[in-house]
């Protein structure tokens, strides 16, 4: 598959290093922005509040499948929005999915050592829902879908007791113990 990934950095540079190593033919843009319209499907993984700045200053996005992988962490959605990924599929007019933003970037190089595939929770629109889940089993995970795209507000908001739970301890090891990996 030919992916656009916009962002470079731990999350967008760590899914493209994954998806490359599955054989997937990946395009790198970053601030400066690009063309994505040789791509079959596009992730969007730059911070929240910059979502609107990003897709200005990308081409090609009309109608194209695309996953959001932002978080709004002191951020709020743009205006009108109860989410980036609504933003975002105002902005594409595309069949859109919320994923990859509950993860931590820091783990990728760790779950190919896993025992068994950790999840990936998403939210998608049916038409973006076949992309996104092959997008996420070739990451590495197991897709767990959590409903249509209206839910990604409450994905969006998810972070922020996962993000206090990491902060307490090894959060990680609560759910995989060093010795399972």
């Amino acid at each position: 598959m030919k992916i656009a990934v916009i962002g470079k950095g731990n999350v967008g540079g760590g899914l493209a290093d994954l998806w490359e190593k599955a054989g997937h033919d990946v395009t790198r843009i970053g601030k400066d922005g690009g063309d994505v319209s040789d791509a079959e499907a596009v992730l969007v993984a730059v911070p929240g509040g910059a979502v609107a700045d990003a897709l200005d200053k990308v081409q090609g996005l009309e109608g194209k499948t695309v996953v959001d992988a932002t978080n709004l962490i002191g951020a709020e959605p743009p205006s009108g929005f109860a989410s980036n990924a609504e933003f975002i599929k105002s902005k594409t007019n595309g069949p859109t999915a919320k994923a990859f933003n509950i993860n931590f970037a820091n783990l990728y190089d760790q779950i190919s050592k896993a025992k068994s595939k950790p999840g990936n929770l998403f939210v998608a629109d049916d038409e973006a829902r076949g992309t996104t889940e092959q997008l996420i089993r070739d990451a590495g995970y197991e897709p767990l879908y959590a409903g249509g795209l209206e839910n990604a507000s409450a994905q969006e908001a998810f972070i922020k007791p996962i993000f206090a739970l990491a902060q307490s301890g090894p959060f990680f090891y609560r759910f995989a113990p060093p010795d399972e990996l």
